[in-house]
């Protein structure tokens, strides 16, 4: 069964908001999880792919919108640089195309963010920046739930508590970051 970890954050800043969202995939990614990102809108989206370019020097976590189809080397070519110039081309499954140009000999996984319902293989882990009760599959073993201090967030937040709860969800809550 899932479990559920809150982040509320004292600010209510939303980009502050995006900007821990983007740590804590950091943190997912190098600890090896497929993650998908949660968003309520293509504009959301956006902003958050555009953050994980820049939040941090010389941090590279590969990702991509998921538009409705999964990442295809074959088709789609996907290839992703970091700064300093190593890179990683990655497959449909999100491991890395060993065969293709540039691509590390290490598996890669690929960050996934939309406004979809998460694909296959991308539900273990699940970042809800959404205002809705994210869709959780058999495959879900992870919710981080990041909110600022703002009322909006803060209701919508607790109306999916109060769900996750009826759901006998296992729930976990930080504070003061």
């Amino acid at each position: 069964m899932a479990e559920v970890s809150f982040y509320i954050l004292p600010t209510e800043s939303l980009k502050d908001r995006y900007l821990f969202a983007c740590k804590l995939i950091e943190k997912a990614y190098r600890s090896g999880s497929f993650c998908y990102v949660l968003t309520d809108s293509a504009e959301q989206s956006q902003i958050i792919d555009d953050l994980l370019w820049t939040f941090r020097a010389g941090s590279f976590i590969p990702h991509r919108i998921y538009s409705g189809e999964p990442p295809d080397i074959a088709r789609e070519g996907v290839y992703a640089a970091s700064l300093s110039g190593t890179g990683a081309a990655i497959a449909r499954d999100g491991v890395s195309a060993a065969d293709s140009p540039g691509a590390s000999a290490a598996t890669e996984k690929v960050i996934l963010i939309g406004s979809l319902d998460a694909p296959e293989h991308w539900q273990k882990v699940l970042f809800n920046l959404s205002s809705h009760y994210p869709d959780i599959g058999a495959q879900t073993e992870r919710i981080l739930e990041i909110l600022d201090n703002s009322e909006t967030t803060k209701e919508a937040g607790r109306n999916r508590y109060r769900r996750y709860q009826q759901s006998g969800i296992k729930i976990t809550t930080h504070k003061d970051w």
